[in-house]
C-alpha cells in the first residue's frame, strides 16, 4: 500500500503528464494552423498589388473631414473626428479637454465626502510671475500626484493661490510708473500708490494660473486664494496678534540686513553670501564703476596725549566713519596699557574710548584692535561688561552717507571708500592694503551688496517653534514630518538648531500693514515714532488698538498712528496651509483637510518657507500642515548651467509646449532688460542650443519629460531633445491605439471577464506583464518615486505592448477570417483591456492624450463607464492575471527572436527580404517543448524565416 507522500506523487507526475500531452495537441493544431496559414499567405501574395490599388483608390475616396475633430463649445465635451487622425498632433488633441473637465467640476472636491482626504497646497507663485521651467516641474509633479490619488479613491484637494509678493511686485510697478508717467510712488503718495499695484494685480495677476491650466493642472479653483485677500489678511492679522500676545513676536533696536537698492529690511535667508578668494572687482547697482572686494585696508588713529597711534584694518573702509570705539583683546600685552585711552577720529575729532575688556560674544576676536562700528550690534558684546558706546548709523537708507559723516555726506558708500582712503594717504594715516578672503551678503532680491544697520524693527522669537519643528522631524522611527529625499534632513537639523530671530519688517507699501499702532502722548518730550518701546499697541484694528490704547494711558490725551511697515512676504506664506482652509474660523474644509498630505516644492526654499510652514503650523494649527515634504531638483540647462536671461538659456515651458522658431526666441530676448552686450551673448546662447528652434512638444510630452527627470539628485540637466523624444513617443502610442482599434469591429463589445484559460500565450503574457506594471506604479507613486512609475509605465506601453504583443497578435488577424477565430477574438479582447488599463495607468502622467484615446474605447458589456478617464478607477492588481510561467515561457521565446533576428542580419545583410531556413538547438527537452509549442510566436516577428523541420 502507498503512504500518502507516494500518492501525492503519484498525483502530481500523472497530472504533469497530462499537462504535456495536452500541450504537444495544442502544438500540432498550431502547427496545422500555421501550415494553413502558410497556404494563405502564398494566396493572398498575388492579391497584394490588388490590395495596394484598392488601398489607393480609398485613399482618393477618404473624406479628410472623416479626421477632423467637429467644433466644440468651451466648456463642452470635446467632439471627436469619425475617424482618427493619421497622425498624433498635440495642439489638436489637447484642446477642449481641459475646459470640460473644469466645467464638469472634476477638480473640486468636497469637505463633506465619506472618502479619505488627500490634500495638497501649490506653492504660491508670485503675482508678478510668468510661467517658468521650475513652475511647470512643480505642475508636473503635483498634477501626477494628485490625479492618481483622485483615482484611486481618495477625496483629492489641489488648493491654488497666488503670493502678493512684496518686494517683487512693488519694484515692477515703480518701474511701470516710471517709465510710463515718469512718477516715483512718493509722487502718488501711499494710498494712490497701493490703488495702482492692485490695479496692476486685477489686469495680469491671474496670467499665470492660465498657464498652468494649459499645463493641465486640475487644480481646485473654486478655493483659489490670494495672500493678500480679504480672508487671507484677516488670518495674518489674527497670526500676529497672538504670536504677539504670546511673547513671540517683539519689537528692538538691532543690527538688521538692509538692502540700500530698495530702501528695506531682509532677513537673513534672503542673503546670499559669495565667497571671495581675491581681489575681484564685482557690479554693484546703482555704482557706476565696479567696486573691489576681497581688500583688507590699514590705517592708523592718533592717540591722545601723543601717545603715538593704534592701526585697524577693515575690509568696509567707509565705516571709520562711524567708528563709536577701539576694542582691543585683554590678552594682548601690546596694548593693555591703553586701557581707558583716547583714539581721535581724524575727521569729526570725536574720542573713541579705547576698551580692553569687551569680548565680542560671537565674533572671532584675536589678539590685535578692531574698530567698532555701526556694523557691530551691541548685542555682540558680553552684556557683563557691555559700555556705555553709542551705536550709530552713517548711512541713509539708500546707501548714501549721512549728515554724520562730515564732508563725505551725501556719497554713495562705494565712492566714500575711495574718497576715505584719499582723505586718510593726505593725512598719513593710511597703512596700506592686502589680499584677504572674505563672504560678501548679497541681496537675492536685488543682488546689491547688504548693509548691516542698526534699526528698531519687529522680530519673531522662532527658539521654541524651532525645537518643535525639529522634534517632530526626528522623533522616533515614524516621525510626524517625512523629508524625500531624506538627505534634506541633515539641513533641516543644521538650519533649525542655528536659528536666528526672524526680522519681519519690510520697508515698504505693498503688503500686509503691520497691525501695531504707536501712541504718542502729548506729554512725550520725543515726538517721534518708536522713541519708546512701551508706547506700541497691538490690536486686530484700529478700533481695538484705540480702546487698548485709551485703557493704557488712561486720562492722558494721545494720538495713533499704524506703524507704516508691512510684513515679511513669508510671513503670510509661512500661514497658507491654514490660511487656504479658513483659518483662524473653524470650517469644514479646516476640519476635513488639515493637516494636508504632502508639500511638493524646491529645495532652494526649504527654510524661506517650509521651515516656517512648520513652526506656524504647529504653534497656530496644533499639528504639522503636512504629513511629507517632497523636495524636487532644480533645473538647470542641457549642460549643468543655472538659467538665466544673460545666457539666453531660460526655456518657457509654453515655448515648449507650442514650439518657438530661433527669431521667436530672440524676439522674447528683445522684449526683456537685457544691456547690448548680455542680448548679444544670450542670442548666441539661443542659437548654439536651438539652432532650428524648438519644435512643438505638447503638454503631455513635457509633464511626462519633466516627471522622468526627478531622479536626478538635486539637479536636471534639461535637454529639450529628451522631450522632443516623448513627443515623438506620443505618437507611437497614437499610432499603437489606432492600429488596436482598427482590430476591434464596429460592434465590438468588451467582455467583463476573461477565460484567461483559453487564451493564447501572448494574451496570458501581456495580462501578467501588466498587472506588474500595475503593481510597481502604484507601489512607486505611494512612495512617490515619480521617475520610477514613469519608467514602468513607458516600458510596459513601449517594450511590451508595442514592441512584442502587437507583433505576436498581428497573425491573428491576417488570412481569410477562418483561420485563428478563438485566438482572434482572446486577442481582441485582450487588445481592449490593454488599452483601457493602460490609458488609465499612463493618465496621471499624460492627461490630454490618455483622455482622447480612452473617450475612443467601446464600454464594456453591461457596465456604465464613467464619463472621464480623469475620474475613473486607477488600475489594481488582478491576481488571477499573474502568470510566471507563462512569463518564463515568453522570455524564451523572445530571446529566440532576438537571437534568430541577429544571425538572420549577420547572414543577410542588406538582403533583407531573402528567406532562410531556421534551426534551434535546446539545451534540455523542457525547452525544446516551449520552443516547438510556440512555432508562430516565433516566425513571426523573425519575417521571412522560411520553416523546415522541427526545432530541436
Amino acid at each position: 500500500m502507498m503512504t500518502p507522500e507516494e500518492l501525492e506523487r503519484k498525483k502530481k507526475k500523472e497530472e504533469k503528464a497530462k499537462e504535456k500531452e495536452l500541450k504537444k495537441l495544442k502544438a500540432a493544431e498550431k502547427a496545422a494552423k500555421f501550415k494553413q496559414q502558410q497556404q494563405s499567405d502564398s494566396s493572398s501574395a498575388s492579391k497584394k498589388k490588388k490590395n495596394s490599388s484598392r488601398r489607393d483608390a480609398s485613399a482618393v475616396d477618404d473624406n479628410p473631414l472623416d479626421y477632423e475633430d467637429p467644433p466644440t463649445d468651451f466648456g463642452q465635451k470635446k467632439l471627436l473626428s469619425a475617424q482618427m487622425a493619421k497622425q498624433y498632433n498635440p495642439t489638436v488633441v489637447e484642446k477642449s479637454w481641459y475646459a470640460w473637465w473644469e466645467k464638469s467640476g472634476y477638480f473640486v472636491a468636497d469637505a463633506n465626502s465619506s472618502k479619505p482626504p488627500f490634500v495638497i497646497v501649490l506653492p504660491p507663485p508670485n503675482v508678478t510671475g510668468a510661467l517658468h521651467i521650475g513652475h511647470a516641474l512643480t505642475a508636473a509633479i503635483e498634477d501626477t500626484i494628485i490625479r492618481f490619488k483622485r483615482m484611486s479613491g481618495f477625496n483629492a484637494l489641489w488648493v491654488p493661490g497666488v503670493d502678493h509678493a512684496g518686494i517683487a511686485t512693488q519694484v515692477v510697478v515703480e518701474k511701470k510708473l516710471m517709465r510710463d508717467h515718469h512718477l516715483t510712488r512718493h509722487d502718488l503718495g501711499r494710498e494712490k500708490f497701493v490703488t495702482e499695484v492692485w490695479k496692476w494685480k486685477e489686469e495680469h495677476g491671474s496670467t499665470i494660473l492660465k498657464q498652468l491650466r494649459r499645463l493641465g493642472a486640475s487644480l481646485d479653483w473654486s478655493r483659489e486664494c490670494f495672500t493678500m485677500d480679504d480672508k487671507r489678511s484677516r488670518a495674518v492679522v489674527e497670526e500676529f496678534n497672538r504670536l504677539y500676545k504670546e511673547g513671540l513676536i517683539y519689537r528692538d533696536i538691532r543690527l538688521i540686513n538692509w538692502d540700500c537698492t530698495l530702501r528695506t529690511a531682509i532677513s537673513d535667508v534672503e542673503v546670499d553670501y559669495v565667497d571671495i578668494k581675491e581681489r575681484k572687482l564685482l557690479t554693484v547697482p546703482g555704482n557706476k564703476e565696479p567696486v573691489e572686494f576681497g581688500v583688507l585696508t590699514s590705517f592708523a588713529y592718533p592717540l591722545e596725549g601723543d601717545l603715538g597711534e593704534i592701526v585697524v584694518a577693515t575690509t568696509r573702509l567707509e565705516t571709520m566713519l562711524g567708528d563709536t570705539a577701539v576694542a582691543i583683546h585683554p590678552e594682548d600685552p601690546r596694548y593693555s596699557h591703553l586701557h581707558g585711552k583716547f583714539a581721535i577720529h581724524p575727521f569729526n575729532g570725536r574720542k573713541l574710548p579705547i576698551i580692553c575688556d569687551a569680548i565680542l560674544v560671537d565674533r572671532n576676536f584675536g589678539t590685535g584692535a578692531v574698530k567698532i562700528t555701526p556694523a557691530h550690534d551691541p548685542n555682540d558684546f558680553d552684556v557683563g561688561k557691555r559700555h556705555d558706546l553709542e551705536f550709530i548709523n552713517i548711512f541713509t537708507d539708500d546707501g548714501k552717507i549721512n549728515s554724520l559723516g562730515s564732508e563725505f555726506a551725501g556719497m554713495p558708500r562705494f565712492e566714500a571708500r575711495e574718497a576715505v582712503k584719499e582723505a586718510l594717504q593726505k593725512k598719513g594715516l593710511y597703512r596700506g592694503a592686502k589680499t584677504n578672503e572674505m563672504r560678501l551678503g548679497l541681496s537675492s532680491r536685488s543682488n546689491d551688496v547688504v548693509e548691516p544697520m542698526i534699526k528698531p524693527q519687529w522680530f519673531v522669537n522662532c527658539q521654541s517653534m524651532a525645537k518643535q519643528a525639529l522634534e517632530v522631524a526626528m522623533d522616533g522611527e515614524i516621525p510626524r514630518l517625512e523629508f524625500i529625499p531624506k538627505q534634506y534632513l541633515a539641513e533641516w537639523k543644521r538650519w533649525l538648531e542655528n536659528i536666528r530671530d526672524w526680522c519681519i519688517s519690510r520697508q515698504l507699501w505693498w503688503g500686509h500693514r503691520i497691525p501695531a499702532w504707536y501712541v504718542t502722548l502729548d506729554d512725550d518730550e520725543m515726538k517721534e515714532i518708536g522713541s519708546y518701546h512701551d508706547h506700541w499697541v497691538v490690536a486686530r484694528n484700529e478700533e481695538d488698538a484705540l480702546a487698548e490704547a485709551s485703557q493704557k494711558f488712561s486720562g492722558k490725551r494721545f494720538q495713533m498712528i499704524q506703524d507704516p511697515d508691512v510684513l515679511d512676504t513669508w510671513f503670510s506664506s509661512g500661514l497658507f496651509p491654514l490660511s487656504v482652509l479658513g483659518w483662524p474660523d473653524d470650517t469644514d474644509d479646516l476640519r476635513a483637510f488639515y493637516p494636508t498630505s504632502v508639500l511638493e516644492t524646491g529645495h532652494d526654499i526649504l527654510f524661506f518657507w517650509v521651515a516656517r510652514m512648520v513652526m506656524l503650523g504647529i504653534k497656530l494649527g496644533g499639528d504639522v500642515p503636512f504629513r511629507k515634504v517632497y523636495l524636487h531638483p532644480m533645473i538647470r540647462d542641457a549642460h549643468g548651467r543655472k538659467m538665466s536671461k544673460s545666457l539666453g538659456n531660460v526655456v518657457d515651458p509654453l515655448e515648449v509646449i507650442n514650439g518657438v522658431s530661433l527669431e521667436g526666441l530672440h524676439k522674447r530676448l528683445e522684449e526683456g532688460n537685457l544691456d547690448p552686450k548680455e542680448l548679444d551673448v544670450a542670442k548666441a546662447g539661443q542659437k548654439l542650443d536651438f539652432p532650428n528652434g524648438i519644435a512643438e512638444c505638447g503638454a503631455d510630452a513635457l509633464r511626462f519629460a519633466l516627471v522622468s527627470y526627478t531622479a536626478q539628485s538635486d539637479k536636471i540637466n534639461l535637454d529639450i531633445l529628451r522631450v522632443v523624444g516623448y513627443r515623438q513617443w506620443c505618437n507611437k502610442l497614437w499610432n499603437a491605439v489606432r492600429f488596436a482599434m482598427s482590430k476591434l469591429d464596429t460592434d465590438y463589445t468588451p467582455p467583463l471577464t476573461l477565460p484567461l484559460e483559453a487564451m493564447p500565450l501572448s494574451c496570458k503574457w501581456i495580462l501578467s506583464v501588466l498587472n506588474k506594471a500595475i503593481f510597481k506604479t502604484v507601489s512607486a507613486m505611494n512612495s512617490l518615486e515619480f521617475s520610477d512609475a514613469a519608467s514602468t509605465v513607458y516600458s510596459w506601453w513601449q517594450y511590451q505592448f508595442c514592441d512584442v504583443f502587437i507583433e505576436a497578435i498581428k497573425p491573428y488577424f491576417s488570412g481569410d477570417g477562418s483561420s485563428f477565430a478563438a485566438e482572434r477574438t482572446s486577442a481582441q479582447d485582450t487588445l481592449w483591456v490593454c488599452l483601457d488599463n493602460g490609458l488609465r495607468l499612463l493618465h496621471p502622467f499624460m492627461p490630454f492624450v490618455t483622455e482622447e484615446l480612452w473617450q475612443r474605447l467601446p464600454p464594456a458589456r453591461g457596465h456604465t463607464r464613467k464619463e472621464s478617464i480623469m475620474v475613473s478607477e486607477y488600475p489594481k492588481v488582478e491576481d488571477a492575471w499573474k502568470n510566471e510561467e507563462v512569463e518564463y515561457e515568453m522570455d524564451l521565446i523572445e530571446s529566440t527572436v532576438k537571437c534568430l533576428r541577429s544571425l538572420r542580419a549577420k547572414v543577410l545583410g542588406k538582403q533583407k527580404n531573402e528567406r532562410l531556413p531556421a534551426f534551434a538547438f535546446c539545451l534540455n527537452e523542457d525547452i525544446s517543448k516551449v520552443i516547438t509549442s510556440y512555432q508562430l510566436e516565433i516566425f513571426n516577428p523573425c519575417n521571412f524565416i522560411k520553416y523546415e523541420g522541427s526545432f530541436e
